[in-house]
């Protein structure tokens, strides 16, 4: 008999990577294996993206090419996941006839029986308000707590560091974004599911938690998430998750400002094990131009959470994202962007053109800004960031470092600092193993990465 094997190729963000993870986990309790190319699969999974224009563009273009696999192989299935399945459902269907299903955010959970329902339906995109994120036992290897002797090694590959998803969906509606309309409304998910699922995956040997929500400052707030109905903030998930004995590290994205709580900045100074790191977009540092995105704050406030941040944590590493030649942008607002990139000294940052996106209101908006001068802004705006990077970089030089290894081979040691950033050892320090949490002195500090050695 031929066993059923499927390929998916993920685009865009960390919960689309979360979500391939569950729609294979889902695929291999039905009896599928996982194959390491497309042309050896009989389902290929598109789990896609349509944050900005050109991800969306990838997505159509593979999958015209994949029209030729179809016909070379009749029996394979083609499936489109994710927030462009989501967004373009029945226009996927009509303009691909070669695809055999489109399945929205809401309906990963599902797709081993929407599968063997394509031949009749084939897209599952509805929406629902009232959507409850299902419970799910992560697949892992037997935990610790059930074994009576040692646990095992854990296999090659093993990933010490897991996303685990908290909620999902945004009732923010910034005028650029896609995300209320593809992925709904925010629900947040059980506090005991979420403790569950880190316990079995600390348990099974990862030690590093990254915790994914579209906006995780405002979990808790849209449904209840405690056993007894009570409140329950961001905050105290990160308290209770702390908790968590073998739990070595802690991390969550993604944060919108206007919903930054005293009580979650105080985290930073209270738990030990929350890694001194912050995604915090910003989007734009003109305020002309965040009241045109709906963002709901302003400079002088997003300057006062920086300053909030860095006195709870002063060796905190600050990360953001910027949209350049919003519409209506002009060169004064430009200039307060990189007037504010000056102010904070990002340590890195996620920086795009403005790009229409369907069904938002900044689709609507005049005065849009020529390509051309949003190109020129943004190679202006890239360049000044990668040479602050470089001088935040340079400010680790000679200083003592715990890295977690990532990866060991015979060009070197890869690994991550609590900061996130990719650090760098020689060959000789390869008897260290993934997983592995070792102390390094930084030799040399590059725009992107740090190089360092064994602490002797």
């Amino acid at each position: 008999m031929q066993h059923k094997t499927f390929y998916i190729k993920t685009f865009g963000c960390q919960m689309n990577i979360r979500d391939t993870e569950i729609m294979a986990q889902t695929l291999s309790e039905n009896g599928y294996i996982e194959s390491c190319s497309i042309e050896d699969a009989s389902l290929v999974i598109l789990n896609t993206c349509s944050i900005r224009a050109k991800a969306e563009q990838k997505v159509f273009s593979l999958l015209g090419s994949l029209r030729r696999n179809k016909q070379a192989n009749p029996l394979m299935q083609i499936c489109v996941a994710g927030c462009v399945a989501q967004q373009e459902g029945q226009r996927i269907i009509e303009r691909m006839p070669h695809v055999d299903l489109v399945i929205g955010t809401q309906h990963i959970y599902n797709l081993a029986q929407l599968l063997e329902n394509s031949a009749v339906n084939r897209t599952a995109v509805n929406l629902a308000d009232d959507y409850e994120i299902p419970r799910f036992v992560p697949d892992v290897s037997t935990s610790r707590s059930q074994l009576k002797t040692a646990p095992p090694a854990p296999p090659p590959h093993f990933q010490y560091s897991r996303f685990v998803t908290i909620m999902q969906g945004c009732n923010n509606f910034c005028t650029y974004c896609v995300v209320p309309y593809t992925r709904g409304r925010e629900v947040s998910r059980r506090v005991v599911d979420i403790i569950d699922e880190i316990r079995l995956l600390v348990d099974s040997g990862v030690s590093e938690i990254t915790l994914l929500g579209q906006n995780v400052n405002s979990y808790g707030r849209a449904n209840p998430v405690s056993e007894d109905g009570t409140p329950f903030s961001f905050a105290m998930l990160l308290h209770r998750v702390a908790e968590i004995d073998g739990l070595k590290r802690l991390r969550f994205t993604t944060s919108n400002p206007r919903d930054l709580s005293a009580e979650l900045i105080n985290c930073f100074a209270e738990i030990d094990i929350l890694c001194p790191q912050f995604h915090l977009p910003v989007q734009s540092g003109s305020d002309a131009v965040l009241k045109r995105m709906n963002r709901k704050y302003t400079i002088d406030q997003y300057l006062d959470m920086v300053q909030r941040l860095r006195g709870a944590c002063p060796d905190i590493a600050l990360t953001t994202d910027m949209i350049i030649g919003f519409p209506g942008e002009t060169h004064r607002d430009f200039q307060d962007t990189l007037d504010l990139l000056e102010t904070v000294r990002y340590n890195g940052s996620f920086s795009f053109k403005y790009s229409d996106r369907p069904g938002t209101r900044a689709q609507q908006l005049a005065d849009k800004v020529p390509e051309e001068v949003k190109s020129e802004r943004l190679q202006i705006f890239q360049k000044r960031q990668d040479e602050i990077s470089l001088e935040r970089n340079r400010e680790y030089l000679g200083n003592v470092v715990k890295i977690r290894v990532e990866k060991v081979s015979a060009e070197g040691v890869t690994g991550r600092t609590a900061t996130n950033h990719i650090v760098h050892l020689p060959p000789e320090h390869n008897t260290v193993r993934p997983g592995d949490y070792i102390d390094v002195t930084v030799s040399f500090a590059g725009q992107h990465a740090l190089k360092a050695v064994l602490l002797s």
